[in-house]
């Protein structure tokens, strides 16, 4: 079941609201022709129309609820106005999920293919077939990568060809080096070449991109600890100095210099979060979390 968040209903109840308001769906859909195809790629078994159908129909009863519940607390005027505007954030945070979703799963699908495709490579070299290879990488250690291989040897299994099988992982993978990886294997075997040089030169690739990596985000480095030392060290400790010398010559009562320490301090902890979420993003993806 599907399920949409910061909804305060139950996905079967919210399905079933959300048919009403299909049209709604489908003309929003118009204006977000990526999110189906993110959808796919994190495997949520639902169409755009529909979704943004339940997303509209959760963000419609919050709004009646928060709308409500302001009115009786505060003001009817003031209490629309601010469950409208919390409703439009919630909204957009439900129609931006998927996408946001997608990219950590790209960044955890960038950790593991050089590994796995590493496993891929040693297996045929000791003369292993590529399906029984990709069935061993599919019950390793290798997260959303062997997640991948398991659904690919489960419709291998089932009776689908292998280029069909590779095909269908390739087109609905987020990662674009997975998917290049899987592509040249799948050139490799419509021409009728030997796998195992083709597997060799995709890690060489995947190898060098890493080495690329590497080098531009320890060229990021340096004006990052820079910014890092004005943000979180000099201007908090010139700032509290500052504070200290004019309260001496204003009188500033005390209860005023402790909000404006407290408030430096909220400052720096904010600043502190929002540079360790920086240094995480701007982290390469082939080198994982």
């Amino acid at each position: 079941m599907t399920l949409i968040p910061f909804s305060l209903l139950p996905p079967a109840l919210l399905r079933s609201l959300s048919a009403h308001f299909m049209s709604i769906g489908k003309l929003l859909e118009k204006a977000m022709p990526q999110l189906q195809i993110d959808l796919e790629r994190i495997d949520m078994q639902i169409d755009s129309p529909r979704y943004l159908a339940m997303c509209f129909t959760a963000t419609l009863l919050q709004f009646v609820f928060i709308a409500i519940l302001l009115s009786v607390a505060w003001s009817v005027v003031a209490g629309i106005i601010l469950a409208a505007l919390l409703s439009s954030f919630v909204f957009f945070m439900q129609i931006k999920y998927p996408s946001v979703k997608a990219y950590k799963r790209v960044r955890k699908i960038d950790a593991d293919v050089l590994g796995a495709l590493r496993a891929i490579m040693i297996q045929l070299d000791a003369g292993v077939p590529l399906f029984d290879a990709m069935v061993i990488v599919s019950r390793q250690n290798f997260g959303e990568v062997s997640k991948e291989f398991h659904k690919v040897v489960k419709q291998m299994s089932g009776g689908v060809s292998q280029i069909q099988a590779l095909e269908e992982m390739a087109l609905k993978n987020p990662s674009p080096y997975f998917r290049r990886g899987i592509w040249q294997i799948m050139n490799g075997m419509k021409q009728g070449a030997d796998i195992n040089p083709v597997i060799q030169s995709v890690v060489s690739d995947l190898s060098k991109e890493q080495i690329i990596q590497i080098e531009k985000y320890g060229a990021q480095l340096s004006p990052l600890a820079m910014f890092y030392m004005m943000g979180a060290v000099i201007l908090p400790a010139l700032g509290t100095t500052f504070i200290i010398i004019l309260s001496g010559f204003l009188g500033l009562e005390d209860s005023l210099i402790k909000l404006v320490l407290w408030g430096l301090l909220g400052f720096i902890v904010f600043f502190q979060l929002m540079f360790s979420g920086t240094i995480k993003t701007r982290r390469p993806s082939l080198l994982g979390e």
